[in-house]
């Protein structure tokens, strides 16, 4: 089983270096065209089904992703992206945020730890491999979400985590066994 994880399109807030965890932001007109090429690569692929995140903008990925390939998606709430709290919006350098990231157990406030985060996406994957363990699964997500994901897959240190970070659009693969 393959589970392949892609972030989302750009956003307005992804142009402009926000943080960007649960407002929910559609696709700028680069975003669309991200989307495009993240189908194509996956056209070379073989993905039997997308699992997506309820939020806008991978919604939005996900369908071009779902109608040029004809690969059916499902919505699963617990993709949905990190909730920064009171860091929602501000610049991705604000030093409160990049503190408050290298604290895995720390809730952001008003906001969720990476932990609980961390949570609901291995709960999906255990899911996943129960119930699809015959498929190919595309998850479209959020960098957050994807950054997280990466270490049900791989052990990474504290900076690795804190550094690692999925590109619009980007796409890769893990091996589930």
């Amino acid at each position: 089983m393959k589970i392949y994880v892609a972030r989302h399109g750009q956003t307005e807030w992804n142009a402009l270096n926000k943080v960007c965890g649960r407002t929910d932001l559609p696709l700028t007109e680069e975003g669309v065209s991200q989307a495009k090429k993240l189908s194509e690569a996956v056209s070379r692929l073989h993905v039997d089904s997308i699992v997506v995140s309820p939020m806008k903008r991978a919604l939005q990925t996900a369908r071009v992703v779902s109608e040029e390939n004809g690969i059916p998606y499902i919505v699963d709430d617990r993709l949905i992206e990190q909730d920064y709290g009171i860091y929602e919006g501000v610049d991705r350098l604000d030093e409160g945020f990049l503190a408050n990231k290298r604290c895995f157990a720390y809730r952001y406030p008003q906001g969720e730890s990476m932990m609980q985060v961390a949570h609901r996406t291995y709960s999906l994957l255990d899911d996943l491999r129960k119930t699809h363990a015959d498929e190919n699964i595309l998850l479209v997500c959020h960098g957050g979400v994807a950054r997280v994901i990466r270490t049900y897959f791989i052990d990474m240190t504290n900076e690795e985590f804190f550094h690692y970070n999925a590109d619009n659009c980007s796409c890769t693969e893990y091996t589930l066994p």
